[in-house]
């Protein structure tokens, strides 16, 4: 029986320090554009979970009390 290699886990922000090292000059200015609008939405997904973490927050404080 193979046993089958598990899949390497990447380290949360690897993506990110990967994307920013990635040489702009090979790209195209559509392509360019294209970059812009993909990272436009991730952006925006960011800001929508971070909403959503911010509302839960609020809700347990409001529920539990606030610390300090």
């Amino acid at each position: 029986m193979i046993e089958e290699a598990e899949p390497v886990r990447r380290q949360r922000g690897d993506a990110l320090i990967e994307l920013a090292r990635e040489d702009l000059e090979l790209y195209a200015v559509l392509d360019l554009r294209d970059r812009i609008e993909a990272l436009e939405a991730e952006i925006a997904r960011c800001q929508a979970q971070l909403r959503r973490k911010e509302a839960g927050r609020a809700a347990a404080d409001s529920l539990f009390g606030k610390p300090g």
